[in-house]
């Protein structure tokens, strides 16, 4: 079986979808101070962290809160593997109560670890609301009724014969689309 890879986001158009995604947040959101960025692990944080970093050189601020969110345990298919599963790190160290949450993944297909997360974030009380920032937003594969607020790039995929591959490569960060051909 080979694989077709084709480029989605080269070094300088994922620094410039970042940027822009960045001034989106500033833009929609007068108020940052009740605002609770929280990145999605595992590759939610990736993304997360760079826009943590973004907006707080763009704002010269480091009062910025931030969390990270594990959601192994709250996948609807996390029984149904044959590995015992790892959970990530969990670090939400603030009350979430009446804040605004902007949930952060680096790819939305099938709109199921947004649901779990939204499960997982119902443990830690009751948001004012909740957005969806993705790097990446699989159009036509969502199996449940999920949009993201914020997107870095859509594309239409076919399905499973398809994979998004965000690789944070320092020195060449870029985003794949690659198709097993058969």
């Amino acid at each position: 079986m080979t694989a077709e890879v084709k480029i989605i986001l080269d070094k300088t158009k994922l620094e410039l979808t970042l940027n822009r995604l960045m001034f989106e947040i500033i833009e929609n959101y007068k108020d940052l101070s009740n605002l609770a960025i929280i990145g999605l692990q595992p590759r939610g944080v990736l993304l997360s962290r760079k826009m943590l970093i973004l907006l707080k050189k763009q704002l010269k601020t480091e009062n910025l809160t931030y969390g990270e969110l594990d959601i192994t345990f709250y996948r609807d298919d996390f029984r149904r593997g044959e590995q015992m599963l790892v959970p990530n790190k969990l670090d939400i160290n603030f009350d979430i109560e009446n804040k605004n949450i902007l949930l952060i993944d680096d790819v939305l297909y099938t709109g199921r670890s947004i649901r779990a997360a939204l499960d997982a974030l119902a443990d830690f009380g009751r948001p004012a609301n909740v957005a969806l920032m993705t790097l990446i937003d699989r159009r036509f594969n969502r199996e449940l009724p999920i949009e993201a607020n914020f997107v870095g790039h859509s594309i239409d995929t076919r399905g499973s014969g398809q994979k998004v591959k965000v690789d944070w490569n320092e020195n060449n960060p870029q985003v794949w689309l690659i198709e097993d051909k058969k």
